[in-house]
């Protein structure tokens, strides 16, 4: 009998998987990982509660539920390196690097000690002899973020959930007697949930007051620092006055500036092509002629749109688009698709026109 870990967050997600692959005849455990360690805004500990939850279905369905605590190595490997990147002026993403460093290695090699033959994970995505495809459901699919994972980790790996709607999902684990099957889908930032991104992260970055400006030079507002806001930013800036809204169209983190214009289609906001640094490719090396023509998306959620890979050099990558896209926004990542097939991505770098 094949045996799987599965990680158990306390979500609908994982339990329904545990669920699975108890009827399909594996041999199911549950792992539950601790990442961070303080309350939230309402002064509830997430952990200890999605650890009650993770607790309560493993002891439905008759499966040892273990734990780990990887508190320093979630600060080591994402969370300072987060900040780091906040303090540069850039908008990192660190669910990508948090299943990269935390879930899909030191995890999955916990799991592997455990004698797994697979880890498996609530994440809507599926796989194919080590390839990454997207998930069934369009509006939940997960593989922009897992984008960052290698063919022979992915060989090892189930997403039991990857070919089902959500509703399924939810209507599975209420037919099973599973208690979180209506439990809320967990939003924010990975492991810290959904907070006051500003006050929470000016625990970290000191606030530093500029000027928010508009392409002429002109001040029309004042901000907290520069590091707080990202390109295509509506909310939050404290702009008034008559006319359209204000959205952030560029930043210049030396100077503490952060440039601002009027309506969600300026055209400062738009750009035809971009430059990325650090690609990864899921088989290791791009598996196609260059130029190649794809699909690609630039932010998560965002529907694909089509580019072409120009070139791989010096591990840069050149694309450009058909149609010029909206806020391309530095260290946030573009993962290329060949249809429901994810081929890897890069690190954004620059947006060119």
């Amino acid at each position: 009998m094949k045996r799987v870990v599965v990680g158990m967050s306390g979500g609908v997600d994982s339990s329904v998987s545990a669920l699975l692959l108890k009827r399909q005849g594996y041999e199911v455990l549950g792992l539950f990982m601790k990442n961070w360690e303080e309350q939230d805004e309402g002064g509830v500990c997430r952990g200890a509660a999605d650890y009650e939850d993770a607790a309560k279905v493993c002891s439905i369905l008759e499966i040892p539920l273990y734990t780990v605590n990887f508190v320093q190595e979630y600060w080591d490997l994402v969370f300072s390196h987060f900040v780091e990147e906040l303090k540069l002026g850039y908008t990192p993403n660190p669910d990508i690097l948090c299943n990269k460093e935390i879930k899909f290695n030191v995890f999955f090699e916990k799991a592997k000690s455990l004698g797994a033959d697979f880890l498996a994970t609530g994440h809507y995505c599926q796989t194919e002899d080590g390839k990454l495809l997207k998930g069934a459901d369009p509006t939940k699919d997960q593989s922009y973020f897992l984008h960052a994972l290698k063919e022979n980790v992915l060989k090892e790996v189930l997403f039991p959930v990857g070919h089902l709607p959500k509703s399924e999902v939810r209507r599975l684990a209420e037919a099973h007697g599973l208690p979180v099957y209506d439990k809320k889908d967990s939003t924010g930032i990975c492991f810290i949930g959904k907070r006051n991104f500003k006050e929470f992260i000016s625990r970290y970055i000191p606030y530093r007051p500029g000027h928010f400006k508009n392409l002429s030079g002109e001040i029309v507002g004042h901000h907290d620092g520069a590091a707080y806001y990202t390109v295509g930013q509506r909310k939050g800036l404290g702009i008034g006055g008559p006319g359209e809204a204000w959205f952030v169209v560029a930043k210049d983190i030396e100077k503490n500036e952060v440039y601002v214009e009027q309506g969600a289609d300026h055209p400062a906001l738009y750009a035809s092509g971009l430059v990325a640094k650090e690609p990864t490719f899921i088989g290791g090396n791009f598996p196609h002629t260059l130029p190649f023509r794809c699909l690609a998306k630039i932010r998560y959620r965002q529907e694909d749109q089509e580019c072409v890979i120009e070139a791989i050099e010096n591990d840069v990558v050149r694309v450009s688009f058909p149609e010029p896209q909206r806020a391309i926004t530095p260290r946030q990542s573009i993962v290329f698709y060949d249809g429901a097939v994810c081929l890897g991505g890069a690190l954004i770098e620059k947006a060119l026109n």
